[in-house]
């Protein structure tokens, strides 16, 4: 399986999305091939029907026998009964190796999205995300459905027009030659527009999608502010841009559709003439069924590169949305952990050097040279104002950030060095608002765990003083939570949360404000299931509210990206320094407030 992903990625972050596209098809050559065989033997009426109409008309002309015109008949019946198989043959292996190839890059960009860094996701919409995985993909899909069967059909009689012609008048052959340079200007023409005008859609059509997606996670800002109108609007914006860019596009499709159509049909139309005044002026030895075949082989020729030429905007949306993909697939900021130690046991000592961290694009450090030694078991709770860099010390410490510069050890080794997966198999993180996904109870609480058996689900929800609620519920731990867990309270959530973190007795568990936002029966219920959950566990937690961090086993005050004191709560009050006065603060002593 993460060969076939790898071999997917590496084929599809090609510059070239006809090359991609043409190499993800050649990894099924056995049914690729069959289904070109049965295409090729469904299409045989196709071209073969015009030799047939010819040799029946020169019949008639000539006053044949009547034998000879069934047996053409049973000959043509024949070939036709056939496509009907041949082409169920060529549907189902074609349409599997398309759907087969959707599968294979909706996966490439699962799996490459897995490795990319956070700092990629917190960049990038999740709408747009979307977009790409299911919208692009499709394309590509619809592309190979649509354009294949013109495309071999008009090889197919490209092939017997010039096969039947040369046996039974050599000397037209050079006509034919024209439709071909004819029908590759035009697409040179206007392939190029067709692909600007795609990109722009696709772009518009991304910013849309992005726009959507902030409306929806601001919905109850939007709504508890009145703000209803603004958020239409800005989707408007949106809108009207997807509208401009669409409407080009339509108009440059317009163009391509008319100017192929007849430019094909008065090439269709000269064959005729040319064809007849041949006959008449005895200029070559054409007999009327002749003329018929002719013309009735150009005009199949001209319908078939007429049919390309109007398929050159879905090609084009679908090499567009190739590029889309590739995108992904080439994108650089990717956490790196191929080669590197595998993590099998983790005690839970953890060593900050020198750290030092600044965000792409900030003008000063996140995080600034921090040196901190944290022993396995130990509880160190980050406090600090907004923007301090607490939050930036829990994405070190899970590797979701990497030190601009110093080092953090696991163990004793440098994490640099460590593959981060096998590291996070012993890490749970309990963030401010909980993370569930649409399934039930059981699935969040055993999300990614094979085998886990029932009492240690159950006992996980003991602890997190779940138990209770989810008993309560009418299908208990069965129960279908709604996405992200909108048929749960927060408090609710962040107990299940727990329960998941329980289930997978971690090493080290990492808090991020996870009480912040509860109601204080919640809080209290929370912070129980969190007493048991931190217990013999190495703990960093992030807080606002300081109450939260009383019983940590040392306090860390950060400032502006440094460490400014640390110690027992206790010793920090005692000091009178920047804990004591951001405690005042909170508890309602002005005088000793910031």
């Amino acid at each position: 399986m993460q060969k076939a992903l790898t071999g997917t990625i590496r084929i599809a972050q090609s510059p070239r999305p006809a090359r991609s596209v043409l190499r993800l098809l050649a990894r099924r050559p056995g049914r690729l091939t069959l289904a070109v065989l049965a295409f090729a033997l469904k299409e045989i009426p196709l071209w073969f029907l015009p030799v047939v109409t010819a040799e029946v008309i020169d019949l008639v002309a000539t006053g044949g026998a009547v034998s000879s015109v069934l047996t053409w008949f049973g000959i043509a019946a024949c070939l036709l009964l056939q496509n009907y198989p041949m082409h169920l043959v060529y549907t189902r292996n074609f349409m599997t190796v398309v759907r087969d190839t959707g599968a294979d890059l909706r996966n490439a960009l699962a799996a490459r999205l897995q490795s990319l860094s956070i700092g990629y996701h917190t960049r990038v919409s999740s709408s747009i995300v979307q977009t790409k995985l299911v919208r692009d993909v499709e394309n590509i899909e619809l592309m190979l459905q649509q354009v294949t069967h013109p495309l071999l059909s008009a090889a197919m009689v490209l092939i017997g027009a010039v096969t039947m012609t040369a046996l039974a008048v050599p000397e037209f052959l050079p006509v034919y030659a024209l439709a071909v340079p004819i029908a590759l200007g035009l697409r040179w023409a206007l392939g190029r527009r067709s692909q600007a005008r795609n990109e722009t859609f696709r772009r518009e059509v991304e910013g849309l999608a992005a726009r959507v997606g902030e409306m929806a996670s601001l919905m109850p800002v939007t709504r508890a502010h009145g703000l209803e109108q603004t958020a239409v609007s800005r989707v408007s914006a949106g809108a009207d841009g997807v509208r401009r860019a669409g409407l080009q596009l339509d108009m440059l499709n317009g163009h391509v559709a008319s100017i192929s159509w007849v430019a094909m049909q008065l090439l269709g139309l000269g064959c005729l003439a040319l064809a007849a005044v041949f006959a008449l002026t005895g200029f070559l030895p054409i007999s009327p069924g002749e003329v018929v075949l002719l013309s009735s082989y150009f005009a199949l020729l001209t319908q078939g590169l007429t049919q390309l030429l109007m398929l050159i905007p879905v090609g084009a949306r679908g090499m567009e949305s190739m590029r889309s993909i590739a995108e992904v697939l080439r994108e650089p900021d990717l956490e790196h952990n191929e080669g590197r130690e595998v993590v099998s046991q983790v005690r839970g000592l953890i060593a900050l050097h020198q750290v030092t961290h600044r965000y792409d694009g900030a003008d000063r450090d996140a995080v600034h040279d921090v040196s901190l030694e944290i022993a396995a078991g130990e509880t160190v709770a980050f406090v600090g104002s907004s923007g301090s860099g607490k939050s930036t010390m829990l994405n070190l410490v899970l590797g979701f950030v990497r030190p601009t510069s110093g080092q953090i050890l696991l163990d004793g080794r440098d994490m640099q060095e460590l593959d981060l997966r096998t590291v996070r198999r012993f890490v749970s993180v309990v963030p401010q608002e909980s993370v569930l996904f649409e399934g039930t109870i059981r699935d969040n609480i055993a999300y990614g765990l094979d085998g886990t058996s029932e009492q240690r689900l159950r006992d996980a929800l003991r602890d997190a003083n779940a138990a209770e609620f989810v008993d309560a519920l009418p299908d208990g731990w069965n129960t279908v939570v709604g996405e992200r867990g909108a048929r749960l309270s927060g408090g609710q959530r962040q107990r299940l949360a727990i329960a998941r973190a329980l289930v997978r007795d971690p090493r080290i568990l990492l808090l991020d404000e996870a009480t912040s936002a509860l109601d204080p029966e919640s809080e209290e219920l929370v912070k129980q299931a969190l007493d048991r959950l931190m217990r013999g566990r190495t703990t960093l937690v992030v807080a606002h509210r300081l109450s939260t961090v009383r019983k940590a086993d040392r306090i860390v005050v950060l400032e502006q990206g440094r460490i400014v004191e640390q110690g027992p709560h206790d010793d920090l009050l005692a000091r009178g320094g920047r804990y004591a006065r951001l405690h005042a603060a909170q508890n309602g002593d002005p005088s000793r407030e910031l």
